[in-house]
């Protein structure tokens, strides 16, 4: 009896096509449902707060210029990563970063801890000549981020539509959004994304954890 159910079945095209899309859309609920529900549980980590006006705007000229085609912020829990870049990477730390920018492509190093790692004079300089600092370095130079000014209107626009996201802006952050970028230009808001990167670090239990982590031979950063 359940062969002729099975046969039937094999020789209608319409009822095994439906069946077929039946099954993979429960198994698709049942792969992605769980991400949903887990990715609505992650909190911010301690002292981190949503990007201010300029490094908001920092960030998108990041997203922009793709810097993360070259760069990952993501530091895995592995020893030769912790000891080379810091505490490894957790959810909480990307919560407000719409896309995030883990990745892992690495012809730049990872930048997920290089907040205050360098001065603001010398993240400027790089950027507009990076051979000036780096003589071996092969990233392209950025002259005009220090000619563009940042709009305030727009930033301001960009917190209202994270708002209705989720990110906690008050409706005084969002009108004090182009003040606070007023004068600003492109470089500006790059350097002070870069100078945030990595500041709320994992508490130390994390990074001894990190540190303990067993080290996986042949596994390149």
């Amino acid at each position: 009896m359940a062969y002729r159910h099975f046969e039937f079945i094999e020789k209608h095209a319409w009822t095994l096509g439906i069946l077929t899309a039946v099954m993979v859309s429960l198994g698709g609920l049942a792969e992605i449902l769980p991400t949903f529900v887990e990715a609505n549980r992650v909190k911010s980590t301690a002292g981190g707060k949503p990007y201010d006006p300029l490094r908001l705007a920092g960030r998108d000229i990041y997203v922009r210029e793709g810097c993360y085609l070259c760069h990952s912020q993501m530091i895995r829990a592995l020893r030769f990563e912790t000891q080379r870049y810091g505490a490894f990477s957790t959810a909480g730390e990307s919560v407000y970063d719409r896309p995030f920018q883990w990745g892992s492509k690495r012809t730049g190093p990872d930048l997920a801890r290089v907040g205050g790692k360098y001065s603001d004079a010398w993240q400027r300089v790089h950027l507009m000549d990076p051979r000036t600092v780096v003589p071996e370095s092969n990233m392209p130079a950025y002259p005009w981020l220090a000619t563009t000014r940042v709009d305030g209107t727009d930033i301001a626009a960009r917190m209202r539509t994270l708002r209705m996201l989720g990110d906690p802006y008050t409706d005084a952050d969002i009108a004090g959004a182009a003040g606070a970028v007023d004068g600003s230009t492109e470089l500006d808001a790059l350097v002070a994304y870069l100078q945030g990167l990595g500041v709320a670090r994992e508490s130390e239990p994390a990074r001894t954890a990190a540190a303990a982590s067993p080290t996986i031979a042949g596994t390149s950063p």
